[in-house]
């Protein structure tokens, strides 16, 4: 299969997704309005308001004080826009027939996909404003995962995570947390944050996030062998952008010295493991960050 063109997605990997199924479950918004950006940012959103405001130059206050306006992209709809929305609707189909198996044999229940919306510039999501600032994120209040394909390439272009595969491993993490959902996992979790200290949020969120990873890891080894889809360096991709992600590489490449009582997501190392840990075993039961004494 032919790789996507470059800066379309990414412009590296061979990830082989060309002429497969779509999902049904994407909502495009890209052709909408403008959007008021609302308090809150969701899991993950906070970190990536400041990791592409650093790197992009944006004055990221409004948003983090919830307040403030931004316009959504009206404009022309590209080709390449397209091909990056049918990227993320094969790779989200992808994550639909593998959890669909995984949550059958391994938990004898049902898998309910997320939806995903595609935006341009800004929308609004029960979380709060999801914009190119905010980053990719999930929502558990409508259970969707909120994506503006540009992050695919900001991702190339500012924060050295190329490769189709490494786009696909956003999308894959976002659907990760929808799994911690439907597992019920998330929700007692941020129950736990709501009544901690800010420390203490913070590395239950670094849990959250480093069970995400791992779970994008058994996903990556499913789709691999449901799909053929993956192709030598491919998971070199995944790794990569979970080392260029990391807190305590964001914080240095913004000019800071890391500060681990920070940190929400995870360092590159620990990001890197928990992936590897998961596509080593393909299980979902060997995700159990919570219950681990070394992250």
């Amino acid at each position: 299969m032919a790789r996507l063109a470059s800066d379309r997605v990414t412009g590296v990997g061979k990830m082989k997704w060309q002429g497969r199924r779509g999902s049904d479950n994407i909502e495009d918004r890209r052709r909408s309005g403008s959007a008021g950006v609302a308090s809150g940012l969701g899991i993950g959103g906070m970190l990536a308001v400041l990791a592409i405001g650093y790197f992009l130059g944006i004055d990221v206050t409004p948003l983090l004080n919830g307040g403030g306006q931004i316009s959504a992209g009206t404009g022309e709809i590209t080709a390449a826009d397209e091909e990056r929305a049918e990227f993320v609707s094969v790779t989200l189909a992808d994550t639909e027939e593998v959890w669909g198996k995984i949550f059958r044999e391994d938990f004898g229940a049902d898998y309910t996909p997320a939806t995903l919306v595609l935006f341009k510039g800004a929308t609004a999501s029960p979380c709060g404003g999801a914009s190119g600032a905010t980053g990719p994120f999930y929502c558990p209040l409508d259970k969707k995962v909120y994506l503006d394909t540009d992050f695919f390439v900001t991702m190339n272009r500012k924060l050295g995570a190329k490769g189709d595969f490494a786009a696909a491993y956003v999308v894959a993490h976002e659907v990760a947390h929808h799994v911690q959902d439907e597992l019920g996992v998330l929700g007692k979790a941020n129950d736990v944050r709501q009544r901690s200290s800010q420390a203490q949020s913070n590395a239950i969120s670094v849990r959250i996030e480093l069970q995400a990873d791992c779970l994008s890891g058994v996903w990556a080894r499913h789709a691999e062998a449901s799909f053929g889809s993956l192709e030598p360096g491919d998971i070199a991709e995944a790794m990569n952008a979970a080392k260029q992600i990391g807190d305590d590489t964001l914080q240095r490449n913004a000019g800071q010295r890391p500060m681990p009582d920070s940190f929400t997501h995870g360092t590159s190392e620990q990001r890197q493991r928990w992936f590897a840990q998961g596509f080593k075993s393909g299980d979902a039961r060997s995700c159990d960050t919570f219950s681990a004494t070394n992250l």
